[in-house]
């Protein structure tokens, strides 16, 4: 830290020490030789030209993202199964990873989840050198032969926006985002009976790749000021590689990541978990990382880097089947992860047709934007949206302009559905249903519909 604090007052001049060391945000040690500090533009061009320098760059709030269901029974991975095309029992050779240590960067930990319980687990291994920090809502208490350590960093994020706001979220390792609970559960939580989704749907098992794995959880996502979680998360490049250093320090054997950005030009020199990773894989650490929500569109690959594990999905070996049925009789296929009830049919309506005056343009009726449909008009209908931006905000405007069920459009191609959990009943329909469902309400005199319980 001294090192790195006499970088900072030889560029800053007659700054005193004190000055200087309050300037400093974070000191690495273990991940890479550098930090991260308060600087002008002027201060950093300094900085980058001093001998010994590789790289300095702006830690940019807006660039990295959190990503993300069967994945290990799709790929043949869990217990009892065999790999696909091979006698070899992986996890099962691998003792479901017992003893493996998982560190998962990302938004925290619900540390009362049952996926974290630690029943039947030994002690710790002795290599284990992390720790549970304590904060709001968190204790020493919270950690167990499962947990075995969590971390939050806020020094990058506070340098940016000012002191957190505790009303949204923790000062402390808790995850108030649900983010980082999911991926930690995914990696290496226990077997929990009777979990689904919201409102019962998919009631089952819920099960992960390695249940005997320890998790060490470092916090690095927060939330956006003025904006919901939803809006906006924020997860600094400086936290993050806080996290990779005190993560090489600890002793972890695996870093799960689930968060990133897509590459630019600078890749290399200046994403911070490109960085962090090679510094990793130098301590024999594996660095498994998503690679992001952007597609199907060309080019929208994250975690690029060679030395990291990227890990993406295509397509799943399931469906959510919640099929409409029009008033003929006919059925169209759609898909969610809602839970519907049987429900009588109600009159059908396109959203271009109940919109309020003024509200749309010829590019954006039909949308179910917010703020654009007609209570008048929309009361007790099923509403069908087309070509929505936002699916789950196209249902939300259908629910607030009082539509008893909404039909959206498949925003991506024939093929592919996004399925999203909505909080009203929702369905999303196929590019052809779409059609055939418009072409129905255009030429029935009293067009009806109803959306049918989904099942998978």
């Amino acid at each position: 830290e001294d090192h790195h604090c006499s970088f900072l007052h030889s560029v800053k001049g007659t700054t005193s020490k004190e000055d200087v060391r309050t300037s400093l945000v974070q000191s690495y040690k273990n991940v890479i030789n550098g930090f991260s500090a308060l600087l002008t533009p002027q201060e950093a061009d300094m900085i980058s030209g001093m001998e010994g320098v590789i790289s300095v760059f702006h830690s940019d709030p807006n660039t990295i993202k959190p990503h993300t269901t069967r994945s290990w029974d799709f790929v043949s991975l869990l217990e009892g199964t065999s790999l696909i095309n091979s006698g070899e029992e992986l996890p099962q050779n691998g003792n479901y990873g017992e003893d493996i240590i998982v560190g998962v960067i990302d938004t925290g930990v619900w540390p009362e989840s049952s996926s974290f319980n630690d029943k039947g687990m030994g002690p710790v291994t002795k290599s284990w050198n992390g720790t549970c920090q304590e904060g709001v809502a968190f204790n020493a208490a919270h950690c167990n032969r499962k947990l075995i350590g969590a971390q939050y960093y806020l020094k990058g994020y506070e340098a940016h926006y000012g002191p957190l706001n505790e009303t949204r979220d923790f000062d402390s390792p808790r995850d108030v985002n649900g983010h980082g609970t999911h991926v930690a559960a995914t990696v290496g939580g226990r077997r929990v009976a009777n979990a689904s989704a919201i409102g019962g749907f998919a009631k089952g098992t819920a099960t992960r790749g390695a249940p005997n794995v320890r998790l060490a959880i470092y916090k690095v996502c927060w939330p956006v000021p003025n904006k919901t979680l939803a809006q906006g998360t924020a997860c600094l490049p400086d936290d993050i590689l806080a996290a990779f250093d005190d993560a090489i320090a600890n002793g972890v054997h695996v870093l799960s990541i689930s968060l990133g950005s897509l590459p630019i030009k600078t890749y290399y020199t200046q994403n911070s978990i490109a960085i962090g990773s090679l510094n990793a894989v130098k301590r024999n650490i594996v660095v498994a990382c998503s690679a992001g929500n952007s597609g199907p569109t060309p080019s929208t690959v994250e975690n690029v880097a060679p030395w990291i594990i990227t890990v993406g999905a295509s397509s799943i070996n399931r469906s959510f089947s919640s099929p409409i049925m029009l008033g003929n009789g006919i059925i169209v296929e759609g898909e969610t992860v809602t839970p519907i009830m049987r429900r009588k049919l109600h009159p059908l309506v396109y959203a271009g047709d109940v919109e309020i005056t003024g509200t749309t343009t010829s590019k954006t009726t039909g949308k179910c934007l917010p703020g654009t449909l007609s209570r008048y008009l929309v009361r007790g209908k099923v509403v069908l949206c087309i070509n929505s931006r936002s699916n789950r905000q196209a249902s939300m405007e259908v629910n607030r302009a009082g539509g008893v069920a909404a039909i959206l459009g498949n925003p991506f191609n024939e093929n592919e559905i996004q399925v999203t959990p909505f909080l009203n009943p929702t369905t999303v329909a196929y590019l052809d249903g779409l059609n055939t469902i418009l072409m129905y309400i255009r030429s029935e005199k009293n067009p009806m519909a109803t959306l049918l319980p989904g099942k998978t």
